[in-house]
């Protein structure tokens, strides 16, 4: 890999982090662009063919992605989720999850709930099975 490549993926990846850290934050190409030290055009297009998608495609993935977890794990009402995760509206964000995940935000919600089983049953099915042959001495 020669240097400059090296240093073109170094950028991209600056970048990349930045809106991992910041993705409820408004970020845009002139903003990512300034991170990785590139022109706006020379980042999309960079970017572009590093990641497989483009800027603005994966800042809206890192943020769904923020929702599912968000989603499964707190009882928060779905717009309050959107505008953590930072989308600015609520429609925007279902229509990007939806597009993403395939089912609306409410429906993942009610998908995603773990149905509630007994413990006896969890301690059953985790068990270790007995009928393992003993391993072989050397």
């Amino acid at each position: 890999m020669s240097r400059a490549t090296e240093d073109s993926n170094r950028r991209m990846l600056r970048a990349r982090d930045a809106m991992d850290r910041a993705y409820a934050q408004p970020l845009d190409v002139p903003a990512l662009a300034r991170i990785a030290h590139v022109s706006e055009a020379h980042f999309s297009r960079t970017f572009r063919a590093t990641f497989g998608e483009p800027p603005h495609r994966y800042l809206q993935r890192r943020r769904v992605e923020r929702a599912m977890f968000l989603l499964r794990a707190t009882d928060r009402s779905v717009t309050d989720i959107c505008f953590e995760v930072g989308f600015g509206s609520l429609g925007t964000f279902s229509r990007t999850f939806s597009a993403i995940v395939g089912t609306s935000p409410r429906q993942f919600r009610r998908e995603a709930a773990a149905p509630v089983v007994p413990t006896c049953f969890t301690m059953a099915w985790t068990r270790p099975s007995e009928s393992s042959p003993a391993p072989a001495d050397d």
